[in-house]
């Protein structure tokens, strides 16, 4: 029941400080991409927020043996760039910057009950099956 509860809580506490920093608005994320127009900086101090969280929490994390909710750490251990990781990021980073979203704001936006959110998740959602028939 712990393996799957901490997971739950910890994703229920990012969604709700996505959506308290206004990191579910597209207009906020596009705005900040703008940097020739009228950029707003607020996702930079959201960044900036959680880096100051994260870099000393995962020092202490990683210090552990175990993970408190699993058996053993799932840390990357692919060490080089391929064209399927340069192709993902194109393609994220090219969705991102159309539609303003990225996926941890996109489904934390679904709780506003609104269409475009549903319609981004559900292209996504396409895609990760798109990739694990036709990616290997």
């Amino acid at each position: 029941m712990q393996r799957f509860l901490i997971p739950l809580l910890c994703g229920t506490l990012f969604g709700a400080g996505l959506a308290m920093s206004g990191m579910t608005n597209t207009r906020v994320v596009l705005g900040f991409l703008d940097i020739a127009g009228a950029w707003n900086p607020a996702l930079a101090f959201v960044m900036g927020g959680a880096l100051l969280v994260t870099i000393p929490a995962f020092r202490v994390v990683l210090g552990q043996l175990t993970p408190l909710a699993d058996e053993q750490f799932h840390l990357p251990t692919k060490q080089s760039l391929d064209a399927k990781l340069l192709g993902g990021a194109a393609i994220f980073g090219i969705g991102w910057g159309l539609y303003g979203y990225c996926p941890g704001p996109a489904i934390a936006a679904l709780s506003g009950f609104n269409l475009e959110p549903l319609i981004f998740v559900l292209a996504m959602a396409a895609g990760v099956v798109a990739e694990k028939r036709l990616g290997k």
